[in-house]
């Protein structure tokens, strides 16, 4: 985080839902937020609201986006 923070990113955006345990966000200029999958098809999908999320993002704040996997069509037989 501070080497983006170095960098003067505005939000980091990852996969990695453990990453909310490993980093403590008081006091950051920036903005956390997980997304719920790291299947990019799923992911792609999402890239309006994802795009949306970031440029809202206040310093310092965590989101996360759930991402539910669509269900797989079941064959009839």
């Amino acid at each position: 985080m501070e080497v983006a923070e170095a960098a003067e990113f505005d939000a980091v955006v990852t996969a990695d839902q453990n990453i909310v345990y490993q980093q403590n966000l008081k006091g950051r200029r920036i903005a956390l937020m997980v997304l719920g999958s790291n299947i990019w098809p799923i992911v792609r999908e999402y890239a309006g609201e994802i795009a949306g999320r970031v440029s809202s993002a206040i310093p310092g704040s965590y989101s996360f986006l759930e991402m539910p996997v669509p269900r797989k069509p079941r064959r009839g037989f």
